[in-house]
């Protein structure tokens, strides 16, 4: 079934469906392995000028969040298994059971929706058993509530390999993780200190009638009550402002930049960390950022466009250092290394339906290769900061535990702060914790010989 084929037979087209196109997201993430990132703002493209997005997004992210728990609900609904090419009706149904479990949907409205988008695109069957299906998944509720509370992958809306590394890692803190996942995360800001103050920013918010508060730790954080569209935001083309978590604006201060030093922040894309870092410095430090594709490359160039800022942009391999470093040690080195991301499933939560439990100690290779490498270039009294965005020890502490005892110049600087927890080395924040996304964060010290 291809649900494109709404565009030539339903009599609206898909260009203004969002329900259609939010199976198409979800399809092209589950099936095609595409990322909700790149998935979802094609989709977006394809609506009317004007249309709201909000109903595509809502529905994409939705079915993609609760996705684990819509499998079990769908495998207990549907007596056949559907074939791998009738996928596309098997998400119909799970939109449906969305839209009737989740949101304020009335039945009717959600039935009557799908069943149309099944029509439009046979085979002749699925119409009808989406309708039998939906139908029979009210009356069937409390048996469906049961599923929900007594299979783990249901309760949590996580697969069981992910569920198993929480509690391994995190024994008396997995359930709160797990749900924090399933929360809508803030809208947080990073106000451009070259530009203004927060306290001056705050004022501009309340101005134009946006609910803001200053963040907890980050210095020029404010999170907003609801989320906005970034064009609503004062200042936002000027580059008064970023929007970045919490979490991810504290990399700049345990990096603690200063006017006049070499900095390398490798692994730079999308450059939120790279501008908060010139910002910090006011500008005044020499700062190289690597990134290893091209195309986010860009995405780093953009942003410092906007705010005004300059870096000279490498795309590169980190790991690599032979074939782009010109023998110039670093005063500061930033190493925010590829990560499974599993800190910020709230924001992309089709990263518990990509990763896979393989792709873990595969991360984490990498990640110490890109230590290894790039320790060389840090000069004699200078520091590294090692982050990820992940929640699993094996790519945060275990990494450094590693590589600190295999380098006889390498000190671990403990951080002193109010924010995450200590472990063995470094501190983690896990998902929700004050509001935050979960990072890890190890701040290395270079000996003088």
């Amino acid at each position: 079934m291809d649900v494109a084929c709404l565009a030539r037979r339903s009599p609206v087209r898909a260009a203004a469906d969002p329900r259609a196109l939010a199976v198409d997201v979800v399809d092209a993430v589950r099936r095609e392995g595409r990322s909700l990132s790149q998935a979802l703002p094609q989709a977006e493209r394809k609506l009317d000028a004007g249309q709201p997005r909000a109903l595509l997004r809502e529905l994409a992210y939705g079915v993609l969040r609760y996705a684990p728990r819509l499998d079990v609900w769908l495998d207990a609904l549907v007596t056949q298994p559907l074939r791998p090419r009738d996928a596309p009706v098997a998400r119909i149904i799970q939109l449906g059971l969305y839209e009737m479990f989740f949101l304020s949907t009335p039945d009717y409205a959600a039935v009557n929706e799908c069943v149309r988008l099944a029509g439009a695109c046979g085979p002749p069957w699925a119409a009808r058993l989406v309708n039998g299906v939906l139908r029979n998944a009210r009356r069937r509720e409390t048996e469906l509530a049961r599923l929900a509370d007594s299979v783990d992958s249901a309760r949590y809306a996580h697969p069981d390999w992910l569920i198993a590394r929480l509690r391994e890692d995190w024994p008396q803190a997995a359930g709160a993780v797990l749900d924090a996942n399933l929360a809508r995360a803030p809208m947080s800001l990073r106000v451009n200190r070259m530009q203004m103050d927060r306290d001056a920013y705050l004022e501009r918010l309340r101005a134009a009638g946006i609910e803001a508060m200053a963040g907890r730790h980050g210095a020029e954080c404010v999170i907003l009550a609801e989320p906005v569209d970034v064009t609503s935001l004062p200042g936002f083309a000027e580059g008064w402002v970023s929007v970045q978590d919490e979490a991810a604006q504290l990399a700049a201060a345990v990096l603690e930049p200063m006017p006049g030093q070499r900095v390398l922040d490798a692994c730079a894309a999308p450059g939120g960390k790279t501008a908060h870092v010139l910002e910090r410095a006011g500008g005044e430090v020499e700062l190289t950022a690597i990134e290893i594709d091209p195309a986010r490359l860009v995405r780093v160039e953009e942003t410092l466009a906007r705010l005004g800022l300059k870096a000279d942009l490498l795309a590169a391999d980190a790991a690599q250092p032979e074939s782009w470093w010109d023998g110039r040690p670093y005063d500061r080195i930033l190493l925010d290394a590829p990560c499974s991301a599993t800190g910020v499933i709230r924001r992309h939560p089709d990263i518990k339906l990509l990763r896979r439990e393989a792709d873990i100690e595969v991360l984490a290779a990498r990640q110490f290769a890109l230590l290894e490498a790039l320790w060389p270039l840090l000069v004699p009294g200078g520091r590294l900061v090692y982050a990820t965005c992940s929640s699993l020890r094996e790519e945060n502490e275990r990494v450094v535990e590693r590589f600190v005892p295999a380098q006889a110049d390498a000190v671990e600087q403990p951080i002193s702060a109010d924010w995450g927890r200590a472990v063995t080395y470094g501190r983690q924040i896990l998902p929700g914790e004050d509001g935050m996304d979960g990072f890890y964060y190890a701040c290395l010290h270079k000996a003088l010989t």
